[in-house]
């Protein structure tokens, strides 16, 4: 059977390669990164080693996450919706929780799912993760050697200090707890990609290896080495209105967004840069210098991580994919971030120190709204995808299909000739939800055929069907309307112009679309009875 399954791939892939010779995975995520947060979208932050897998591989413009970190990592890990795996919302992290949950929201994998790790393991790969869990840490059954990972070192909380993790949002090595940190160099991106480093160069076997390294960055607390924030201090004083316009004329020259789409409006919570203050502008201009030097060192890391697969012989054939698990994050709603000034940089914070509304906006340019919303600046993520020896797109292309992050399980599979698995431990689990990715790895793929995407949020709901998409933005924190809302997302993906009331049964067919896959996705019963 693995010989059927060898040749499948290799007459699939243009016969690159050998029988035996799977590739490498690698998956890399970034945390609350927004979409124009890398040179290769639109940055002006340096991000040269992610810029040099984009024009080596294939950029993704309209991939999805599911706006909030666990679950887009639940959704990631296992190829199915959110709530099918138990995480609808944020993970748990109190150790020894006893609250009951619905089945959609239990705040962990539940046994119905299945990582790709799990699934990769009984194929042959050794399995490798660096970095944050949160898919559940009150029980030891629920982190990463429990479901299918052969080593691990990285936080299982959602948050922690990067330079002196500790506590529940503390270090933890395979199953052990680890002590707090006591070097003044110890940065969490900088260990991260280490073990990650290790874990490749120690991998002597002919075997493939599957790699997931989550990073912390640029997820709050603001913290990053000196060195790095000197790079952009006094960059920013020209203020949020003017960066967005920037960046999002890059995006335009680059074809990242379509000449169609009008740069959105600054999002509610966030007042004209003008309006600010000199010291609020000083202090603000700080703050974003701090999260460019997070992305730039992230991004430095991801160096280390290449250079050590090109040392080592596997580049060419490592199957790399890079994106991040939400918009950019507004947290907590207003323009002048959260917590103290004093705070940033404090190794003893873990808490929220972030960046704030106005700097979210020009995370997610051009887009509307951020984390947490279903708003295009909540879900869209950049998606690079590298593989010299399967890619046979020319180097640098844009791909324009829409996809979602329940397609990353069936390439891999896919690529590495293995099934999915039907049961685990026993249990029946759910067929998956995506599409492999390997058809449009090749420059001459037709279009792939129309799907519809579904989301749910903390009471946020949005439906995509082909050009059209349904939102209902909740009320609350984020400003949304209560009411569903409907766009053309290829004439008008920035979302400035609602439709429902010209278009009452288009919106009428999404809200039933929504309403049968919240139906068997779990979304329901939901937490508070929404």
């Amino acid at each position: 059977m693995k010989r059927i399954f060898d040749l499948a791939i290799t007459a699939l892939l243009g016969g690159v390669l050998a029988a035996s010779d799977r590739p490498n995975i690698i998956i890399i995520i970034a945390d609350d990164m927004g979409y124009s947060d890398i040179g290769c979208y639109g940055s002006e932050i340096p991000t040269p080693n992610l810029d040099a897998l984009a024009a080596g591989g294939l950029r993704f413009t309209q991939f999805y996450n599911s706006a909030r970190c666990s679950p887009t990592r639940a959704a990631l890990l296992t190829g199915l919706h959110p709530h099918q795996a138990g995480v609808g919302r944020l993970a748990e992290e109190a150790v020894g929780a006893t609250v009951k949950h619905p089945p959609g929201y239990l705040g962990y994998l539940n046994d119905h799912s299945a990582t790709l790790a799990e699934m990769l393991r009984p194929a042959g790969y050794r399995t490798y993760m660096a970095g944050k869990w949160h898919l559940g840490m009150a029980e030891e059954a629920r982190w990463p050697l429990q479901r299918g990972f052969d080593r691990y070192y990285g936080i299982l909380a959602g948050a922690a200090s990067y330079l002196r993790p500790t506590g529940l949002r503390g270090l933890t090595l395979d199953n052990k707890p680890q002590p707090t940190p006591t070097s003044p160099d110890y940065y969490t991106s900088d260990a991260f990609a280490d073990f990650a480093v290790q874990t490749i160069s120690e991998h002597k076997s002919d075997a493939p290896f599957f790699l997931y390294l989550a990073f912390n960055a640029p997820h709050w607390p603001l913290h990053a080495r000196q060195e790095d924030i000197a790079k952009f201090v006094g960059k920013y004083r020209a203020g949020w209105d003017a960066l967005r316009t920037e960046r999002h004329a890059r995006m335009l020259a680059c074809g990242i967004v379509s000449k169609d789409w009008a740069l959105s409006t600054r999002d509610n919570g966030a007042r004209a840069w003008e309006a600010l203050s000199e010291e609020e502008k000083t202090r603000l201009d700080y703050r974003m210098a701090v999260y460019a030097a997070q992305v730039h060192r992230m991004d430095w890391n991801i160096g280390r991580v290449v250079a050590a697969l090109r040392e080592s012989g596997k580049l060419e054939n490592t199957l790399l994919f890079f994106l991040s698990d939400n918009g950019g994050c507004s947290e907590p709603f207003t323009d002048l971030g959260g917590m103290p000034q004093s705070a940033v940089n404090d190794p003893a914070v873990s808490g929220n120190v972030s960046y704030g509304t106005g700097w979210a906006n020009v995370s997610n340019t051009p887009f509307r709204k951020f984390k947490s919303c279903l708003n295009e600046g909540g879900i869209s993520t950049p998606l690079i995808v590298h593989w010299p020896a399967g890619l046979k797109t020319t180097p640098g292309a844009l791909d324009n299909t829409p996809g979602y992050l329940t397609d990353i399980v069936p390439t891999a599979l896919e690529v590495s000739g293995t099934a999915a698995l039907k049961e685990r431990n026993g249990i029946a689990l759910p067929p998956l939800e995506g599409r492999s990715l390997v058809p449009l790895f090749s420059a001459t793929h037709a279009p792939a055929a129309p799907r519809e995407f579904c989301w749910e949020q903390y009471g946020n709901k949005a439906a995509r069907d082909g050009d059209l998409k349904a939102v209902f933005p909740a009320t609350g924190k984020t400003g949304g309307s209560g009411k569903w809302e409907l766009y053309d997302v290829v004439k008008d993906r920035t979302e400035l112009h609602d439709l429902a009331a010209e278009r009452p049964e288009d919106l009428k067919k999404l809200i039933a679309q929504w309403d049968a896959w919240a139906a068997r996705a779990q979304v329901f019963p939901a937490p508070g009875g929404r």
